[in-house]
């Protein structure tokens, strides 16, 4: 059985020069993927300093709210 090469020959190929390259105003072949991180990997606090934080500020408003609700109802005068 006989079957043609389904490749086309490299001097029929539309939008290439000798030797690969792209002339301009054609798009050029697509790119490879990368590998490996790209850059975005932030050395910043971890969840756990994060939340420690955020209970303090809540306690923090909570006393202070507390203490002006106190202050209202005349226990703090």
């Amino acid at each position: 059985m006989s079957s043609q090469n389904p490749d086309p020959d490299k001097e029929k190929i539309t939008g290439l020069e000798p030797g690969g390259g792209v002339p301009p105003g054609e798009t050029p072949p697509a790119e490879a993927s990368t590998g490996g991180p790209q850059g975005h990997d932030e050395g910043g606090p971890g969840k756990a300093a994060s939340r420690i934080w955020l209970v303090l500020i809540g306690i923090f408003v909570l006393l202070g709210l507390l203490y002006f609700v106190g202050y209202i109802a005349g226990l703090f005068s």
